[in-house]
């Protein structure tokens, strides 16, 4: 049977990997182990926490010819129906600490700051950043859980479902013109005039601690897919682009982890918003302009951070951008139950997923990324429907529907 991907047209550019060895110290003190540990305990204490799924697409695997693949579900984490549960609300929460730490002099507990003990430091807090709509939902979120007020930026072609996923935890929701990164400069422009404090997913020259603390967030995903796969040892990831964030932190969690034996990472990207793969082409971070318009809304970013490329510049074998179609393919397969298990997958959570099958169904990325029947594959599927009424109109089915027929 020819696969549907195999007329997919995408690019594929190498990247450029230092040779397979340690985790570099230099990398450490952006994402690390340790680092990541204390923001387990920190998360773990949240109510509801548990780790999200680990599902093996074994008719996928066959059908594609490698041995494994395996898919971290993060439709349900905390009810928010992203991974970036983790990211946003883990900043929210350092940011707040931090605060209490110095206008009392002592370290707080987690537990401390979620019972309200320090609400007179935290009410007075104002936290905003800017968002395709899952990073916003994220610190919003964490506002209201620790106590503190919200306002998020969104950009000219944020859904309106995911302005008011943002809205219903109280927060200010703001649409500015232009694309992802005019927003993220309006929201810097409004939090320098009002005294908000930025918690944004990327980083750039003078801001780079909070953005760092959203990576380390996102870390926790990557170590529970670590224990969950019982020393199983992927071969190759495939993941979502963005403004690399995600990217970094799990890149940077299997090479500490795994150090000589870290699996390839393969980047993906919407063709139309692929500042990694034009950053690895240049060799350096370059942004792309354009209204970056794509399906896969979470991943319309023209600017990489600063701080996560040079981990992605580093450990990164390729970056692959791919056009929509290829993403709204993943969804209705995944749906269908045809890959082994029926999922319900956003728009910019198969993304990972897209990549490989599109790689898989051309010969020469095959040979060029080392696929072949021994390769284990993780990809993690970042999102569920965070955008009820566009997932329904690619896949036929609301997502609730997917759900029961699984």
């Amino acid at each position: 049977m020819v696969s549907p991907f195999s007329s997919v047209k995408a690019r594929l550019v190498k990247g450029h990997p230092a040779p397979k060895g340690p985790y570099p110290d230099t990398f450490k003190p952006v994402l690390s182990l340790a680092a990541g540990q204390e923001a387990q305990a920190a998360i773990s204490a949240w109510k509801a926490y548990a780790a999200t799924p680990l599902v093996s697409l074994d008719s996928l695997a066959a059908q594609t010819g490698v041995a494994r693949i395996l898919y971290k579900h993060e439709a349900g984490r905390f009810g928010l129906g992203s991974f970036k549960a983790l990211g946003g609300a883990y900043a929210v929460y350092r940011l707040l600490a931090a605060m209490i730490a110095e206008k009392t002099g002592g370290t707080p507990d987690p537990e401390d700051i979620l019972s309200g003990r320090y609400g007179d430091i935290v009410s007075a807090v104002t936290v905003t950043c800017a968002t395709d709509g899952n990073h916003g939902r994220s610190v919003a979120w964490g506002a209201r859980m620790f106590g503190c007020k919200a306002v998020i930026f969104i950009h000219e072609t944020v859904s309106e479902a995911r302005k008011a996923a943002i809205a219903s935890y109280g927060a200010e929701v703001i649409r500015t013109r232009g694309n992802y990164d005019d927003s993220v400069r309006e929201a810097a422009r409004m939090a320098a005039e009002h005294g908000w404090h930025v918690v944004s997913d990327t980083s750039y020259p003078g801001y780079t601690d909070v953005p760092r603390n959203v990576m380390q967030g996102y870390s926790v995903m990557a170590d529970e897919a670590a224990r969950q796969l019982g020393g199983v040892k992927p071969t190759h990831i495939f993941i979502q682009g963005g403004v690399g964030g995600l990217a970094a932190a799990v890149t940077a969690h299997f090479w500490e982890t795994l150090g000589a034996e870290a699996p390839t990472v393969v980047v993906v990207e919407p063709d139309t918003a692929a500042c990694l793969l034009e950053s690895a082409v240049a060799g350096a971070p370059t942004a792309v302009g354009g209204d970056l318009d794509t399906i896969m809304a979470g991943l319309a970013c023209g600017e990489p951070s600063i701080i996560a490329w040079p981990i992605l510049a580093g450990g990164v074998a390729a970056f692959i951008a791919i056009p929509d179609a290829a993403a709204a393919e993943t969804m209705r397969l995944l749906a269908s139950g045809k890959a082994g298990a029926t999922l319900v997958g956003g728009e910019s959570g198969v993304a990972g997923l897209a990549g490989f099958l599109t790689a898989a169904a051309h010969p020469d990325w095959r040979a060029a990324l080392g696929l072949d029947e021994n390769s284990v594959i993780l990809c993690f599927g970042s999102e569920g429907d965070t955008d009820p009424d566009l997932y329904t109109a690619i896949v036929g089915r609301s997502g609730r529907d997917v759900e029961a027929s699984a």
